[in-house]
């Protein structure tokens, strides 16, 4: 009976112990939480197939309202959906949808839209400093960068700004925090979190294609189907890895039964 007893307290205490993990991978993330990533793979509409797995890598901590954190250097992943490399009326296009973020040893399934998309070209742009040699000192610290979209940013005294005006803040390591601003017209809506996201090499108010010519997000998955994303182009296009993803969590879980944009 003593035997029996403490094989009962063990595996009650095992349970306990492995619980808040489970609960950690079928948690949701809050809506709008933001999820800049680097990508690791390309998208190329002559040559991606649906079912083909797409990967990047989060390029800056995430920290949630709870307090949590999401460590850099965590995979976001999806798939692509559809591609066309067509041209001419039809066009070119691709259609991918992000569906987990793995963090270490933990899964979370995830919706998410995509708010803005810059070039391999743009992102390393907006990680060098601006001026002359003899501008950039002798440290990091001593930076002033622009993000994609054009914000200021003064590694020295940790400020994000538009003209004068501080919008943000920075590290002297280039991870950038800011409240998201709307921009409606481009497809992008109000932030639902109030508090300062991770943003990476993104501005505040990044919307839209930057650094591809004749690309745009056709849908950014903020509305049915939700979380699938559209690109297209006049003609066909890859979007390289290393490009620059600025992710944004959505509410609903994909309406499979919903019919795709044209």
């Amino acid at each position: 009976m003593m035997l029996m007893f403490r094989r009962f307290r063990f595996t009650a205490a095992l349970f306990m112990f492995l619980l808040p993990s489970v609960a950690a991978v079928a948690q949701q993330l809050p809506t709008g939480t933001v999820l800049p990533i680097m990508s690791g793979t390309t998208l190329d509409s002559a040559k991606s197939k649906p079912g083909d797995k797409f990967s990047g890598k989060l390029m800056q901590d995430v920290v949630l309202p709870s307090g949590e954190r999401i460590r850099a250097g965590s995979k976001v992943e999806g798939e692509v959906i559809e591609s066309s490399a067509s041209g001419g009326h039809a066009g070119a296009r691709v259609v991918v949808r992000f569906d987990r973020l793995v963090a270490g040893d933990k899964q979370t399934p995830i919706v998410a839209s995509l708010r803005s998309l810059a070039s391999m070209n743009e992102v390393f742009n907006a990680q060098l400093p601006v001026g002359t040699f003899d501008d950039f000192g002798t440290s990091t610290s001593d930076w002033m960068t622009v993000q994609v979209g054009g914000a200021a940013v003064y590694r020295g005294d940790g400020t994000v700004r538009s003209a004068m005006e501080v919008v943000g803040r920075a590290t002297d390591y280039g991870a950038v925090t800011a409240k998201l601003v709307p921009a409606p017209k481009l497809g992008c809506r109000a932030d639902a979190i109030e508090a300062e996201q991770a943003l990476w090499v993104f501005s505040p108010w990044a919307c839209g294609i930057y650094g591809f010519d004749g690309l745009k997000i056709a849908h950014h998955g903020t509305t049915p189907p939700i979380g699938e994303v559209e690109l297209t182009a006049p003609s066909p296009f890859r979007v390289r890895a290393g490009s620059g993803w600025l992710l944004r969590v959505v509410a609903s879980e994909p309406n499979k039964d919903t019919p795709r944009p044209k």
